[in-house]
C-alpha cells in the first residue's frame, strides 16, 4: 500500500506536468510564429505601400508602349535598389499581369534596363495571387516559400494605381527571412525549459504537501490495520497519531472507536462462540466431506472429447440430500445419475451417502439403471426406520454410439435439445422412488444422441424455487432460461438457469437443495 500510493501520486505528478509542458509549449511556440508572421507581413507591406506610393502609375503604360527609360524611370530604379541592397531582400520589382503571363517594368536582378517589357509565365499559384492583389481592395497576405538558393523568403504584392484610382501594375518583393525557423525553435526551446523547470518545482511542492497530509496519514492508518489483528489479544490499543484537521483525523477517530467495538464485541461472543464452535466444526467436515464425494473437477475426462460435461450443488443448509455423479461403468459406457433425497440436513446427508455409494458400486458391476436401482432399493429399504427415500433419474451412456437407456424413479423430467432445436422436457411415466418399498420393478425407456444434442436434469429444488410472494419458478421458466443461452458451453447453461433463479427469487431465503448437470453431446 505504502509504495503503492506513493508511485500514484508520482506518476500521476509526471503525467500531468508532461501534459502542462505539451500544451504550453505548443500553444507559446504557435504564439510566437503568429507574431513573428505578423511581423514579416507589417515590413513587407511597408516597404510595398512606399513603392506603391511613389510609382506614378500613369508612366507605366508608355514604358511598356516604348521600351525606353528616362529619368524618372532610373529614380524609381534606384529607390528600388538601394531599398533592396540596404535590407534583407531578394528582390523588388514591379509587373502588369495579365491573364496569361506578366511583363516587367522594374527589376532590381542583374542587368535591370533589359527587364523593361521582359514577358514571364506565372509561376505555380501566380494567377491566384494575381487575382487577390490586382484589384482596389488587395488581400495584403505574404506568403512563405523555400527558394533553393536564398533560403525561406518571404513574397508579398500590392497594386500600383493610376490617377483614376484603377490598379494598373502589382509592385512585389522578396524578402529573406533565413532566421524565422531558428528563431522559432529558439524561442520554443527556451520557453519548454522555463515551463518545465517551473513545473517539475511545483509538482515537487505539490508532492510534498500531499506526502504529509494524505500519505503519511493513511501509512499510519494502514500500519494501525495491520496490527489490528495482533492488539487484539492485549491491552494496549494502537496509537494513531493524526492531526490533520480533517476528514483524516476523523476517520483516524472512527478507527480507534471501531476498534474499541471490536474488543467489546469479541469478549461477548467469545463465550457464545466456544458452545457453537464445535458443532460448526463438525459441520464444516459434514459438508467438506460430501462436497468431496461428488466430482468437482471439471472437465473431469479431458482425454475424452466425445461430450461437455458440467454439474453444481447448491445446499440450502450446510450438508444437503441432493447428490449427482458421473462416471465410465467402462470405457464404452458412461453412467449419469441426479438424485433427490427426502428431508433435510443431516439425515438426508447420511441417506444421500449410502445411496450414493450403493448406485456406483452396483452400476460398476455392469447392469442396466433398472438393475441399479432395483438393487439400490432393496439395500435401501432393509432397516429404513427413518421412512426416507430418493427420486433418480439414472442414464447409461454408449459412448461410441450415443445410444443411451435411462429409468426415472419418482425424480423430475429431463430436459433435451436436439442440435437445431429448443430445449424441451422429456415426459414420461415415473417409476416409483428408491427406499419407497421393497421388491418393485423399474421401467426403462431408451434415447440415442446425436452431434449437437445436449441433456439436463436438475432436483426439484430448480422449478420449487420460490419468492417471497410463494410463487414458484416452475420448468416453463426454466426452459425459457435455458433456451436464451441455448448454444452455450454446459457450464454456461447452468449459470445461465442459476442467474434467472436468483433474479426470480429476488433474494428470498434458498428452501430445497439446489442440483444441476448438463452434458453436450460432441
Amino acid at each position: 500500500m505504502k509504495k503503492g500510493i506513493q508511485r500514484k501520486v508520482i506518476a500521476r505528478l509526471f503525467l500531468f506536468s508532461t501534459i502542462i509542458v505539451l500544451i504550453a509549449g505548443v500553444l507559446t511556440g504557435y504564439r510566437y510564429y503568429k507574431l513573428r508572421i505578423a511581423e514579416y507581413n507589417d515590413l513587407v507591406y511597408g516597404y510595398l505601400h512606399t513603392a506603391s506610393n511613389l510609382i506614378d502609375g500613369d508612366r507605366i503604360e508608355g514604358y511598356l508602349e516604348t521600351g525606353k527609360p528616362d529619368a524618372y524611370y532610373d529614380e524609381v530604379l534606384k529607390y528600388l535598389t538601394l531599398t533592396q541592397q540596404e535590407t534583407a531582400m531578394q528582390l523588388f520589382y514591379v509587373f502588369v499581369p495579365y491573364e496569361d503571363d506578366l511583363v516587367y517594368v522594374w527589376q532590381t536582378a542583374e542587368h535591370p534596363y533589359e527587364w523593361l517589357g521582359m514577358h514571364e509565365n506565372y509561376m505555380d499559384g501566380g494567377k491566384e495571387t494575381r487575382d487577390m492583389t490586382f484589384r482596389k481592395d488587395p488581400v495584403q497576405e505574404i506568403t512563405f516559400y523555400r527558394d533553393p538558393t536564398y533560403g525561406n523568403i518571404a513574397c508579398g504584392f500590392y497594386p500600383v494605381f493610376n490617377s483614376a484610382g484603377e490598379p494598373v501594375a502589382l509592385v512585389g518583393l522578396d524578402l529573406s527571412t533565413p532566421d524565422i525557423e531558428e528563431n522559432i525553435l529558439h524561442f520554443a526551446s527556451i520557453i519548454f525549459i522555463t515551463i518545465l523547470i517551473g513545473t517539475l518545482i511545483a509538482g515537487y511542492l505539490y508532492y510534498v504537501s500531499l506526502n504529509r497530509q494524505i500519505v503519511r496519514p493513511i501509512h499510519r492508518l494502514d500500519e494501525a490495520a495491520r496490527r489490528l489483528t495482533s492488539d487484539l489479544e492485549k491491552n494496549d490499543m494502537p496509537v494513531i497519531d493524526i492531526h490533520t484537521g480533517d476528514e483524516l483525523e476523523t476517520l483516524a477517530d472512527s478507527f480507534t472507536k471501531m476498534y474499541q467495538d471490536i474488543r467489546h464485541y469479541i469478549e461477548e461472543n467469545a463465550a457464545i462462540s466456544a458452545a457453537k464452535g464445535r458443532i460448526e466444526a463438525e459441520l464444516n467436515v459434514a459438508t467438506q466431506i460430501q462436497a468431496d464425494m461428488l466430482p468437482r473437477i471439471f472437465p473431469p475426462f479431458p482425454e475424452r472429447s466425445e461430450f461437455d460435461i458440467y454439474a453444481t450443488m447448491m445446499p440450502a443448509k450446510e450438508v444437503g440430500g441432493d447428490f449427482y455423479d458421473f462416471f465410465f461403468v467402462d470405457n464404452d459406457h458412461l453412467a449419469l445419475v441426479i438424485a433427490d433425497v427426502s428431508g433435510k440436513g443431516v439425515p438426508a446427508a447420511l441417506f444421500m451417502v449410502i445411496a450414493k455409494t450403493l448406485i456406483k458400486n452396483r452400476a460398476q458391476l455392469m447392469g442396466s439403471p433398472a438393475e441399479v436401482l432395483s438393487y439400490a432399493n432393496d439395500q435401501l429399504c432393509a432397516g429404513n426406520d427413518s421412512q426416507l427415500f430418493v427420486t433418480v433419474w439414472m442414464a447409461i451412456i454408449e459412448v461410441s454410439t450415443g445410444k443411451g437407456m435411462a429409468a426415472n424413479a419418482g425424480h423430475e423430467h429431463p430436459a433435451i435439445r436436439r442440435a437445431d432445436g429448443n430445449w424441451e422436457l422429456v415426459e414420461y411415466r415415473h417409476s416409483p422412488a428408491v427406499a419407497v418399498m421393497e421388491g418393485i420393478p423399474f421401467e426403462e425407456h431408451p434415447f440415442e444422441l446425436h452431434h449437437g444434442d445436449a441433456l439436463f436434469v436438475y432436483t426439484d429444488g430448480v422449478p420449487e424455487a420460490t419468492r417471497a410472494d410463494d410463487e414458484m419458478y416452475g420448468t416453463d421458466r426454466m426452459l425459457e432460461a435455458l433456451n436464451c443461452r441455448k448454444d452455450s458451453d454446459p457450464a454456461g447453461l447452468l449459470a445461465s438457469v442459476k442467474e434467472d433463479i436468483d433474479a426470480f427469487v429476488a433474494g428470498a431465503d434458498q428452501f430445497d437443495d439446489l442440483t444441476m448437470l448438463a452434458l453436450r453431446w460432441n
